[in-house]
């Protein structure tokens, strides 16, 4: 009746990838990560169920962490996107998940089947499929989200979950197997209820974090959306005063004129431009858009830097909401890189143009002498106050939502934000 046991186990393996794959994040697209899981994991697979034929179940428990842990903790580090806590805590849950089912199983046939495996195969062919199908339910979504998300706080969790994975490996193994060990069966089972609370409260803490990040990002939607109505309503009260008090400028231009004093007429001209130059911007025929463009346009000006604005769009109509939040937490980034800056190095630039179906954004700033940012990398603040950090993710956010990318990276002592989004 091995062949039973076998199957089971080979079902196992196999269900363990699949449990990873649901979690986790691959660096390459679906199909590649596919293929590559096949070609490296499916030898090894193999391997491990022909160990269990060949030595038996006590001898490839004791080896598994060489023959099976080690190999698969590798090979997906290498081809994980996170490198870090996100990708060790994913490994050892998955992994220590799996051993449960496994341990359980085992227990159940042991006691109740007699040992001819059939009890461990119906168990195994049942609750894998179980646990997969409540990681897709409820899971897998806010999961993947959270390590988007949240960059700390992973490692202690990761620590946690290994070390769980340990203990139950040398508590059901070592020295024999702990069917071999009745004495201490009481206090296995212990640890066996225990792993399933010890997880609910792990992710119950870890959504948690996620709810804060999502209220921190409403709160920071609604904020930039305040700006920017206020924003507007600062340009509409300028231009409402502008009018207002060209009736003024008018009867003092007229009595200059009228008694012939034509050069302080064309002194008084001159300050008036410049009084209104900043109020009579228009850098873009959105009116939601040129708002920001020209509050930050004044700001840079008010900090002695230079803003060169290229804005290749018209009248058509735009999501405008979206497209603010990219250029005011962009502008709000490049201005405070070039507020540390020497006055001489203070520049900034941006460029609004199509390309195909898509619309182009490129922020481009000076920047310090020791940022590098690589492509396809979002950096962190370095900054330690509340409400800062949010900037970039915020922006990625925003693309998303128009079925964009956002990029950034530095190039030649310039901080450079790409945003690309479908119109």
């Amino acid at each position: 009746m091995t062949v039973f046991r076998d199957i089971s186990m080979l079902w196992s393996l196999f269900h363990i990838l699949i449990l990873f794959i649901l979690l986790y994040r691959s660096r390459y697209e679906r199909r590649k990560t596919l293929i590559l899981t096949g070609l490296v994991m499916g030898p090894l697979t193999l391997l491990n169920v022909a160990g269990m034929t060949i030595f038996g179940a006590g001898i490839m428990a004791k080896v598994i962490i060489l023959t099976g842990t080690l190999p698969s903790l590798l090979f997906f580090w290498f081809i994980s996107k996170d490198k870090k806590g996100k990708f060790f805590f994913t490994f050892c849950v998955t992994n220590t998940v799996a051993l449960w089912i496994l341990l359980v199983t085992n227990l159940l046939d042991f006691y109740l089947g007699g040992q001819q495996y059939i009890v461990m195969l119906i168990g195994r062919l049942l609750l894998f499929p179980l646990v997969e199908w409540g990681t897709v339910r409820y899971l897998r979504k806010p999961y993947l989200e959270l390590q988007e998300s949240v960059a700390e706080g992973w490692g202690i969790f990761a620590g946690m979950t290994a070390l769980y994975y340990i203990l139950l490996l040398v508590k059901a193994s070592f020295p024999v197997l702990i069917t071999g060990r009745p004495q201490e069966l009481a206090s296995f089972i212990v640890i066996l209820l225990l792993m399933p609370m010890t997880y609910a409260t792990i992710f119950s803490a870890l959504y948690r974090q996620l709810l804060l990040y999502r209220k921190q990002q409403s709160e920071r939607v609604l904020s930039e959306q305040k700006h920017s109505l206020e924003m507007q309503l600062e340009s509409q009260q300028q231009i409402r005063k502008m009018k207002h008090d060209l009736k003024g400028h008018t009867v003092t231009l007229s009595g200059l004129l009228s008694f012939g004093k034509t050069e302080e007429a064309v002194l008084y001209l001159k300050n008036m431009e410049s009084g209104m130059e900043t109020v009579l911007c228009r850098f873009c025929v959105n009116p939601y858009i040129n708002s920001v463009l020209s509050h930050y346009y004044q700001k840079f000006q008010k900090l002695g830097a230079e803003l060169s604005l290229d804005i290749q769009v018209g009248e058509e109509a735009l999501p405008y909401m979206e497209l603010c939040q990219i250029l005011s937490n962009g502008l709000e980034n490049a201005w405070e890189a070039v507020r540390e800056l020497p006055a001489e190095e203070r520049e900034a630039s941006v460029q609004m143009k199509y390309s195909r179906d898509y619309l182009i954004i490129r922020i481009r700033n000076k920047c310090r002498r020791d940022l590098i940012v690589e492509k396809g990398i979002v950096p962190s603040t370095d900054k330690k106050e509340a409400g800062h950090g949010f900037g970039l993710f915020t922006i990625q956010e925003a693309a998303k939502q128009l079925d964009g990318e956002m990029f950034c990276y530095t190039d030649n002592r310039s901080f450079v934000l790409d945003v690309m989004v479908r119109t």
